[in-house]
Order: C-alpha cells, then structure tokens, then sequence
C-alpha cells in the first residue's frame, strides 16, 4: 500500500506541475509557430514563409535588429564585467580581511539595495548628465553595476566564508603571497559562486528595460528590448510573426549561457576539495 501511495502521490503532483506549466509550455510552442507562418489561428499555421525573419532586418524608427542585438550584447558584456570586477575583491574583502566597521558596512550594503531604482532616476539623470554619459550605454551600465553590487557581494561572501581559512594559511606558510594563495586557492573554489554571478549579471543586463528606455532617447541607441518594445508600440497593429521572430534570438543568449554554465553550477564544495553533484 505504501508503495501505491507514493506512486499515486507523485503521479498527482506530475498533473499538477504540467498543468501549471502547460500556459508556459504552449508560448514556447507557439513562438517557432509564428516566427516561420504566414498567419496563424491559435496554433494551427496556414502557410510556410521566411518573410518574418526578412521585414525583421528592416530599419525600424531609426535603429535596426542587428545594431540593436550588438547592443544588447555589448551592455551585458560591459555590465557583467564590470560587476565582477567590483564584487569579487569586495566580497573577499568583507569575507577575509578584519576591516574596521565591517558589519555595519554590511549592513549599509543590504540598505543601499533595498532602495528601488525608480526613487533614484532624477538624481541618476544629473549624474548621467554632470559626467556625459547621458544617452550611453556605458552610463546606463555603470548605473546598473552600482545597484547591483551589493547584493553580489552579500551572494559572493557566503561562497568566500565558505573556504576553510587553513588552505590560504598553509599556502602563505608555504610562501605563497596574499594575491597567490587568492588566485590559486580561494577564486577556483569559489568558481559556482564566480559563475552564478556572471550568468545572472548578463542576464539582469540582457532584461534590463527601465534604464534604457529612460535615458536612451536616442533610437540609434536602442538596446533589444527596446526594439522589442517597439514591434508592440501599438496593439492594435502587432505583426505577431515578426514578434514572435524577434523573441525566438531574444531568448537564445540566457538559455545558451545556463545551458554551458550548468555543470559548475551544479557543482559541490566540500572541506578540502570538490565533489561533482550526482
């Protein structure tokens, strides 16, 4: 009997989960759908065309899908690397060095996060403005990295607290410098920590929407999403085919990134050594 519950219990739970999931499941059905028909009704194509994927790399207002892919790409690039840039001596820092104030600043870090960007915009419009930076992707990246920071170095500090102090002790008994026994010891046992940072940076910069439509007046300017937004400007006139071509490139980038980072990601770190997950 105990063996049929169980069985019947996660017989239900599967119906529930693809239940739950079916809405989910069915748009990304429907998008190749669209992306290769003439028209469709409900998911049923009526006729085969490359037409979508044509009017897709026409100009549009200004700005075209391939500039504004290269975009995307370059912002999410620039973001990521400079988030990492700044996490990662922040968090070991916080992690291993006894800085003075050093729960407080913490604190300060887990406060400074918390406040929304859309209380921020006009002070961060000056500052764009005071630097030369308005309308630029490297501004609206800088921004980004600064709102982003604190919670990469709250995420990446537990990765940090999490190595034993006795492996750099022994490294700098053995001779190794400060910066050798971080190199070599603490950033290759932090790499799930390293990597998780790095996937959901690009990604958050990949989906960044709010920051560019503010102050990225100019379409030459455009990022994806906003040449997305634009293909939807009004309702009432959406060509759904070339929308739905459009989505299909927008989401390779995240699930090429999680697909290759899955493995590390998946990895355990125990005292000592690494454990690949069963």
């Amino acid at each position: 009997m105990g063996v049929w519950r169980t069985s019947g219990m996660r017989l239900m739970a599967a119906i529930v989960l693809l239940l739950l999931t079916a809405p989910l499941l069915l748009l990304y059905v429907w998008l190749p759908i669209s992306a290769f028909a003439e028209r469709t009704e409900g998911l049923r194509p009526e006729g085969i065309t490359f037409e979508n994927w044509r009017r897709l790399l026409e100009p549009l207002g200004g700005a075209t899908f391939l500039e504004s892919l290269a975009r995307s790409l370059a912002f999410s690039s620039i973001y990521c690397l400079v988030l990492m840039l700044a996490v990662v001596p922040a968090a070991y820092a916080f992690s291993r060095l006894p800085l003075p104030g050093r729960r407080p600043l913490l604190a300060l870090l887990l406060m400074l996060h918390a406040f929304p960007m859309v209380s921020l915009l006009i002070g961060v419009y000056q500052t764009l403005r005071w630097l030369g930076l308005y309308d630029s992707l490297l501004g609206i990246a800088l921004i980004k990295t600064a709102s982003e920071i604190p919670l990469g170095v709250w995420v990446l500090k537990g990765f940090f607290d999490r190595i034993p102090w006795e492996l750099e002790m022994a490294a700098l008994v053995d001779g190794a410098s400060r910066w050798r026994a971080f190199t070599s010891i603490c950033l290759p046992l932090a790499r799930p920590g390293l990597l998780a940072i790095a996937i959901f940076g690009f990604v958050a910069g990949w989906n960044e929407f709010l920051l560019p439509y503010l102050l990225l007046p100019s379409t030459t300017e455009w990022t994806l999403p906003l040449y997305i937004r634009s293909l939807i400007a009004d309702f009432r006139f959406v060509d759904y085919g070339v929308l739905a071509a459009a989505s299909i490139i927008y989401v390779f980038p995240p699930l090429a990134l999680f697909a290759f980072g899955q493995g590390i990601l998946s990895q355990v770190y125990t005292l000592g050594g690494r454990v690949q997950a069963q």
